[in-house]
């Protein structure tokens, strides 16, 4: 689910604005439970993490004992925010309609490669702006990287790597398994790398969530990944005269309009992309983009844009 099945107002990111918009998404997901699919969910969280490391930023530049949180603690804190509201509606929605099943969120983690080339180019800007004083400061004294943002100020950019593996992906099977409804790699999951002992390590990085989704989805076999976005349907020559709405895409021509640059990077593309690689990994499988309030109708295969082999 992309950040708008959370805050419907970008300006209103209370934690009481969050809950609200989160009864109105659970009715979506649970029109696919009710149905007799077996849903598991993920999501993303680029506003509330944005929010949890600027808190802390901001404590830490009123009195300097309080200290920064790591990134990859406020990723998991994030899991916990936005599981625990969608824990919440969707549980009383299901209670609602009398479906007995109990739902939990997972905080997870997701293996990714220490030498993945996203390291060597952070691009994921999260936090506060600074001015250059503050963001000169702050490159030598905690080691970020700051970029400046579009005129706005300057800001922590961090690397974006390619999930490898789940870290909780028995949990997630066994309570699958046993029909319950669960939450996992919220905001692409924690990023850790495994170290030679075995021991897992965060990492000050951003996972994409439609990519960590792929990836779940792939490991738990699922038979379809609906990706849920602001859109009906993927377009090409989008916001042009000659925009065209897609009711199917094959991998190959997928891969081509990618090539031809017809979706945004950061929007459009990596959910082209995880539907690409999901439709590929395995015979019969597809993937379906489509918005939140078209759900429903999409899996009945009324609307949508379906990727296949």
């Amino acid at each position: 689910m992309r950040g708008n099945a959370l805050q419907a107002n970008p300006k209103d990111i209370s934690a009481e604005a969050q809950l609200q918009t989160a009864h109105q998404t659970a009715k979506a997901i649970v029109d696919l439970i009710e149905d007799g699919h077996e849903v598991i969910i993920a999501h993303g969280n680029g506003p509330q993490v944005g929010q949890i490391v600027a808190t802390y930023e901001m404590a830490n530049s009123v009195n300097e004992n309080n200290p920064v949180m790591p990134f990859p603690e406020c990723g998991a804190m994030s899991q916990g925010y936005i599981g625990y509201h969608l824990q919440q509606a969707i549980r009383e929605e299901m209670v609602r309609r009398n479906i007995n099943k109990s739902i939990a969120a997972i905080v997870t983690q997701v293996v990714v490669d220490k030498n993945d080339p996203g390291f060597k180019n952070p691009t994921k800007p999260v936090g506060s702006f600074f001015t250059e004083e503050q963001a000169k400061k702050l490159m030598a004294e905690k080691g970020y990287v700051m970029k400046e943002d579009a005129g706005r100020g300057w800001r922590r950019v961090v690397p974006s790597p390619m999930p490898i593996d789940v870290v909780e992906k028995e949990i997630v099977k066994t309570l699958v398994e046993a029909g319950h409804v669960v939450i996992t790699v919220g905001g692409g999951g924690v990023p850790v790398i495994q170290k030679e002992d075995g021991a897992l390590e965060g990492v000050a990085a951003v996972i994409d969530k439609d990519l960590a989704s792929e990836k779940i989805a792939e490991i738990l076999d699922a038979d379809e990944l609906i990706i849920l976005t602001a859109v009906e349907k993927v377009a090409i020559n989008f916001n042009k005269p000659d925009q065209k709405d897609l009711d199917t895409m094959t991998v190959e021509e997928a891969k081509k309009y990618m090539e031809e640059g017809h979706f945004a990077p950061g929007s459009m593309l990596p959910k082209v992309k995880a539907a690409v690689m999901f439709a590929e990994s395995k015979e019969g499988r597809k993937a379906v983009i489509t918005s939140l309030e078209k759900a429903r109708e999409a899996l009945k295969g009324l609307t949508g844009t379906v990727v296949t082999r």
